[in-house]
């Protein structure tokens, strides 16, 4: 049985003794208020605080052999008193009180782990492999990569990999947080524990077991839920010296007004945990409600960074644009346009870029017979050669064309400019030293790009840029269009890392928004890195702080709000304890609360910050 099982089987234990003990609390209290004849005398009170108390005692005690301050040390403290001073009924309220508290902190475990528990119930057992002409019902642990598996309608793909044959629709929303379904056909990749709502696929597996996005998705989940925000770490440190303080001042206050009751009835307005419960609660509804609508933050300390975050900075193509670049038009100073596509899609065969992509897709949308060059070598955000024949063909920007050694005319020069100042984005290709001619390439801007831009200037960012590898004209048309106060263009990775440095600070927090593959360093430098479309990319899980499994930036300024609306609700909960305790010393200095009084004070306002942390859940 696996750790995680053992520890939820574990916390749910937990939890229903937790129950229990409140439970049997509560009913101890209402029965001697009720004078049932038992409980008339006080002697099944004394047994039941008794009783209560050895388990706060426990905690004491693993508290100081973990060298730690807990609340367990000072609720055992007024328990002591308590029970010496025999304030039976005091003893009752502070162990329902440690007992609450538990109960929530344990409800908190058991939610954390739901989000993962309810993916996991996704995974399929048994796989249909394809081997020697037969085929074969195996565990899914047992898939190996190259194998080929079988999925039909209605069934779970068990495997990442690549359609192989066949055509079929293919629900997301496991992944991606949303039903809208998806074509997929022979070359097209599939990923694991999506579902086939039409057709029949064969896949070929290329990622097994922990190495499939739905295994790295559980994995970031529940790393998430382990990352502490600042705030979380400074209310604990806060905590501890409170309890520290507080003890000291009860033996203050005993010392000076020799009063065990005074004593007693402010350690019982102290000794709280409600914060301590309260801020995880907060954070862990934010985190979870985030991952299932398909944004996957990384742990409580970057929600509480993007509720700081006062500029973002997004990269264009991908992110901005659809990333689809689309042929507008080519142009040959020697020969037939046919002859430039093909030799630009000799080049581009060995490359993952997007223009190259998009030049491979057009010939052979145009059925051009793609020949094998020699050798090739990719020159990051620069260009591409290949040797062809034992000539070499060189594609890119004018820059890198001009550094290879490529002779370019000035009247040729002016035909290129013509095309980059209407707002082109133009690939140049040169053969044999001679330019031959180029490519002129179109990215669609995302129907969501201007929305999200207002949208992100009403929450108040207070800059939002753009940087490109995209010409100076393209990158300002876009801006132009979208709204954006700054733009940086003809940017190299290692400009983009300059451009970042440049708005971080240390008065406000930087989001890098990317594509996770080409922005992997932007991101992991930025405060939060935020990468788009992560389903399905490695870079993208890895790096990010932020994961969007939807290809969609609208949903960034609500990820934004989200933890905004978190981190205030923890600040609420700090001014609500703040003001109950004021108020609970303060009536008791003045004697209007009794220690009983105390306790009853004490335990009903802990709720008043859990509950305020409960309504994030809605």
């Amino acid at each position: 049985m696996m750790t995680k099982e053992i520890q939820d089987k574990k916390n749910k234990l937990l939890l229903k003794l937790n129950y229990l003990l409140c439970f049997v609390l509560v009913g101890a209290l209402l029965l001697y208020w009720l004078k049932i004849p038992l409980f008339r005398e006080e002697k099944a009170l004394i047994v039941i605080s008794v009783a209560a108390t050895l388990t706060v005692f426990l905690g004491a005690l693993r508290s100081i052999k973990e060298k730690r301050v807990s609340v367990d040390l000072l609720a055992s403290i007024a328990l002591v008193v308590s029970l010496v001073e025999k304030e039976w009924v005091s003893a009752i309220f502070i162990n329902l009180m440690v007992a609450s508290a538990r109960t929530f902190s344990e409800y908190v475990k058991i939610s954390s782990h739901s989000a993962i528990n309810a993916l996991l119930k996704l995974k399929p057992e048994m796989a249909k492999i394809k081997k020697d002409g037969r085929i074969e019902r195996i565990p899914v642990k047992d898939v190996k990569i190259g194998d080929l598996v079988i999925v039909e309608l209605g069934e779970k793909v068990p495997i990442d990999g690549v359609v192989e044959d066949g055509e079929a629709e293919i629900d997301q929303s496991s992944l991606a947080g949303e039903s809208n379904p998806v074509q997929k056909g022979k070359g097209d990749q599939v990923l694991s524990f999506t579902t086939v709502i039409s057709g029949n696929l064969i896949i070929r597996a290329e990622k097994v077991g922990g190495e499939t996005m739905f295994e790295k998705i559980i994995s970031l989940i529940g790393q998430s839920q382990q990352n502490k925000a600042p705030i979380y770490s400074l209310i604990n440190k806060f905590a501890n010296w409170y309890i520290i303080l507080t003890i000291l001042g009860a033996l203050i206050v005993y010392l000076i007004s020799k009063n065990i009751t005074l004593v007693l009835g402010l350690l019982l307005i102290s000794c709280a945990d409600d914060i301590a419960v309260a801020t995880p609660l907060a954070l862990m509804s934010a985190i979870t409600h985030s991952a299932k609508h398909g944004a996957i933050v990384k742990g409580g300390d970057f929600l509480e960074a993007l509720a700081k975050v006062k500029i973002v900075v997004f990269d264009k193509t991908g992110t901005l644009t659809r990333g689809r670049l689309k042929i507008e038009n080519i142009f040959s100073f020697f020969g037939d346009n046919r002859e430039i596509l093909k030799f630009a899609a000799i080049v581009s065969s060995f490359s993952n870029h997007p223009i190259a992509k998009t030049i491979v897709r057009e010939a052979q949308k145009e059925k051009i017979s793609i020949p094998t060059a020699e050798s090739f070598e990719e020159y990051s955000a620069r260009g591409m050669t290949a040797v062809f024949k034992n000539k070499t063909i060189v594609t890119g920007k004018l820059s890198f064309l001009e550094k290879m050694g490529v002779k370019i005319t000035g009247q040729q020069i002016t035909r290129i400019n013509e095309e980059i100042t209407g707002g082109h984005n133009v690939t140049l290709l040169g053969y044999d030293n001679e330019l031959i001619g180029f490519i002129v390439l179109a990215d669609e801007i995302r129907p969501e790009a201007k929305k999200t831009i207002q949208e992100l200037k009403k929450l108040n960012i207070k800059k939002i840029a753009m940087l490109t590898g995209d010409n100076e004209r393209v990158a300002q048309k876009t801006a132009a269009l979208l709204e954006i106060d700054e733009f940086h263009a003809n940017l190299l990775p290692e400009d983009k890392l300059a451009y970042l440095k440049k708005y971080l600070s240390k008065k406000y927090k930087v989001a890098m928004v990317g594509d996770g593959v080409n922005d992997a360093p932007v991101l992991a430098l930025s405060d939060v890195g935020i990468a788009m479309g992560a389903i399905g990319s490695d870079a993208a899980i890895e790096t990010a702080d932020v994961a969007m499994m939807k290809d969609n930036i609208s949903q960034i300024p609500e990820l934004i709000k989200i933890s905004r609306v978190a981190i205030g609700v923890i600040q609420e909960n700090l001014v609500i304890w703040g003001i109950v305790n004021i108020i609970g010393f303060s009536l008791v200095f003045l004697h209007v609360l009794t220690p009983a009084g105390a306790a009853f004070y004490n335990f009903a306002t802990d709720f008043i910050p859990i509950l305020n942390s409960l309504r994030l859940f809605r």
